[in-house]
């Protein structure tokens, strides 16, 4: 909800930080990884779970930059329990290496945070020739859920704890192509508009959370997957477009979240008992929300699976 002031059922609103929607929680016990941890609302929801008591993996594609940050939250909160891995989410070689090497650390695993991305960049191709945004801020995290789901489950298992996976999508959602996911022109030059691109990601965040969901209750197993739009927010995703940096600098205090409002959903979505058993649903606000009739199609989803397999599959 857009009114900053106005509370769900949740009781919280657009106005409520981090913090105020995990207060009195106790993480202890558990342990997150956190894409995209060492900015923004990575780095805020890095803080606050420490803050509650669970151990937080930062992974980050600079590790001297994650390392700072871990130092600069240890002088905060010096009970805090924070490793920092490389993680490159629009390399599928440095994915499957992150994977690798998490899983055969003894780790356990009771939460997923897919929270890094870039947005509304120039057409690039990443690493493996897939167009940038699509490879990292969807098919990364695909391939990153799926080669860490048998460590969730071990843990779920060991623990009789729910497991919980979140997708950081957005209200750009919205403003996808007009077929939604364009998998016969993802990498389109020619018809390649940055805003489109990144809502079309957007949007596959929320689907992959929704098939994941059928996926995992079918198997009968404790482990929920949601998405969220976290609020307008002025962070560093804009850095490919210096004239909306300027204007949200100067319109920020009055129209858009802090980082503090910002990371508030993925907070309450990844540790808050009210969202126990909750799967396959959208959030804004620390509320449910409504996305789009395409983000709730399970035909495109089942397609957007197949597709980011075929994409993944190592052969």
């Amino acid at each position: 909800m857009w009114i900053f002031g106005w509370k769900g059922q949740s009781g919280f609103s657009a106005r409520s930080t981090a913090e105020e929607v995990t207060q009195g929680i106790d993480g202890t016990g558990l342990t997150a990884i956190v894409t995209g941890a060492s900015s923004g609302l990575g780095l805020e929801t890095t803080r606050v779970l420490a803050l509650r008591r669970v151990h937080v993996i930062m992974a980050v594609r600079n590790t001297e930059a994650g390392r700072d940050v871990r130092t600069a939250i240890l002088k905060e909160i010096p009970t805090a329990n924070i490793n920092v891995m490389e993680l490159d989410l629009s390399s599928m070689a440095s994915v499957r290496k992150f994977a690798s090497e998490y899983n055969s650390s003894g780790l356990p695993l009771n939460i997923l945070i897919n929270n890094a991305g870039v947005m509304a960049t120039p057409f690039m191709l990443s690493q493996d020739n897939i167009e940038l945004q699509f490879a990292t801020n969807h098919l990364g995290h695909f391939l990153l859920t799926n080669l860490l789901l048998e460590t969730m489950k071990k843990t779920t298992r060991e623990s009789k704890k729910e497991g919980r996976i979140v997708n950081l999508s957005s209200e750009a959602h919205r403003f996808a192509y007009s077929e939604g996911i364009r998998f016969d022109k993802i990498n389109d030059e020619s018809g390649y508009n940055s805003i489109y691109a990144y809502g079309q990601s957007k949007l596959a965040n929320i689907l992959h959370a929704n098939e994941l969901t059928k996926r995992l209750k079918e198997e009968g197993v404790a482990i929920t997957a949601n998405s969220l739009h976290p609020g307008s927010i002025a962070t560093n995703l804009l850095r490919y477009h210096s004239y909306i940096n300027v204007i949200a600098s100067t319109l920020g205090r009055l129209m858009l979240k802090n980082v503090q409002q910002g990371a508030a959903t993925e907070c309450y979505v990844a540790l808050h008992p009210q969202v126990k058993g909750v799967s396959g649903e959208y959030f804004m606000d620390s509320n449910k929300a409504n996305p789009t009739s395409q983000a709730k199609d399970p035909e495109l989803a089942k397609k957007l699976w197949d597709f980011s397999l075929s994409l993944t599959d190592p052969k």
